[in-house]
């Protein structure tokens, strides 16, 4: 790689506090500050990436942009003991997909692993988180503000749960998965004709093993992309709102399986 495209590590997004904070283990929007973040610094367009690796001896960003190189983009451990490696990477954009590569100090393991707090990942069998951001246009102002009243005790509750890919499928087309925009209107006009008040999905977050009904959790902040992306779940989520339906997300950050590109 050339100059430019060497890591950055004057780069980051957490402050004093946010590690203070993490290290108490009561940091709850780490998501905004882990994982990939398109930033522009220094007039440098790129992507920032930190992930906690306490037992590293070095990890590396591995992707599509670099050839796969397990040794082209070593972050850097912050020397503040919190065990967050972090680097910004010029010229890494929107659809970049990626892994870390990470070598332990105990034994020489070494693994290429995911990213668990990726917005994004590639659609399974193939594992690589993707560099991706969270732009949408929520319509969804009026349920927002009047969530709390929908949602109190002495509100009416009626919970539709909801398997997403079993739950409607198109047997002309293979017997294919609807998508998250392609179920909306469906899903929309079944809950509201049988008066339920709120919807709860199954986990949507990314999983390997489709039979674990996305309880095999890997990407904590992801919705599979069996679906569609995060826009296309914002966009189910944004309708729901509109037509008066609340949405139950279930999140199981529990389960641990064994994949070696994921946690456990």
């Amino acid at each position: 790689m050339n100059g430019a495209d060497a890591v950055r590590y004057d780069v980051t997004l957490f402050t004093d506090h946010d590690v203070y904070l993490f290290r108490e283990g009561s940091h709850y929007r780490l998501y905004e500050k882990m994982g990939s973040h398109m930033l522009e610094r220094g007039g440098a367009r790129g992507t920032y990436f930190a992930v906690w690796a306490p037992n590293a001896g070095d990890v590396a960003v591995m992707g599509d942009f670099n050839g796969w190189s397990r040794t082209a983009h070593y972050l850097h451990a912050r020397e503040d003991g919190s065990g967050i490696w972090e680097g910004f990477i010029p010229k890494v954009e929107k659809g970049a997909l990626y892994k870390y590569r990470v070598r332990s100090r105990h034994g020489g393991y070494e693994a290429d692993k995911g990213d668990p707090f990726a917005r994004y990942w590639e659609c399974p069998p193939r594992t690589a988180s993707i560099v991706w951001d969270e732009g949408y246009g929520w319509n969804d102002g009026r349920w927002m503000q009047n969530r709390r009243e929908k949602n109190s005790l002495e509100a009416p509750l009626s919970i539709y749960e909801v398997h997403f890919g079993s739950w409607r499928r198109v047997p002309e087309e293979g017997n294919r998965f609807l998508t998250y925009r392609e179920a909306a209107p469906y899903l929309i006009d079944h809950v509201k004709n049988l008066g339920f008040t709120h919807v709860q999905f199954l986990p949507l977050t990314e999983h390997p093993f489709y039979g674990s009904w996305g309880y095999q959790t890997l990407g904590y902040f992801a919705p599979t992309s069996r679906y569609g992306s995060p826009q296309d779940l914002m966009y189910l989520i944004d309708v729901l709102h509109q037509n008066g339906v609340g949405v139950i997300l279930d999140w199981v950050p529990s389960h641990f399986p064994s994949n070696e590109y994921g946690l456990g």
